[in-house]
């Protein structure tokens, strides 16, 4: 039987749950740019995502799903904008992004993704 590790254990969440070789992230909310554009703010946190990825051996070719939520889905284009310059071609995930009042409202938009080690 495999084993669940957790990481980051919060009193609501974990930051990241690995389980049979996925790992399942919290989401991911702007550090170093919040109340920035949503260029500024995307690049950020897709930075933090690579990061993570790499700290657990993976990496953004084997990102499986990834949810966005938009604070304003009129920052759609200027977003995937930064997302199609990130994504490894020939290895897109699948997705989802919807609009979505943020628990900052400096926050212009959030990511989670699961990927496989």
């Amino acid at each position: 039987m495999k084993t669940i590790t957790r990481v980051g254990i919060a009193t609501r969440y974990s930051d990241l749950v690995i389980k049979d070789d996925i790992a399942y992230f919290s989401g991911y909310v702007p550090e170093t740019s919040v109340g920035r554009s949503v260029t500024e703010q995307t690049q950020d946190v897709l930075d933090q995502i690579a990061q993570s990825l790499t700290e657990i051996g993976s990496d953004k070719t084997k990102v499986l799903f990834a949810t966005i939520w938009l604070a304003d889905i009129a920052g759609y284009d200027e977003m995937n904008a930064v997302w199609d310059g990130w994504v490894a071609p020939g290895h897109t995930p699948a997705r989802a992004c919807v609009e979505s009042r943020l628990a900052d409202p400096d926050y212009a938009l959030e990511i989670q993704v699961t990927a496989a080690l």
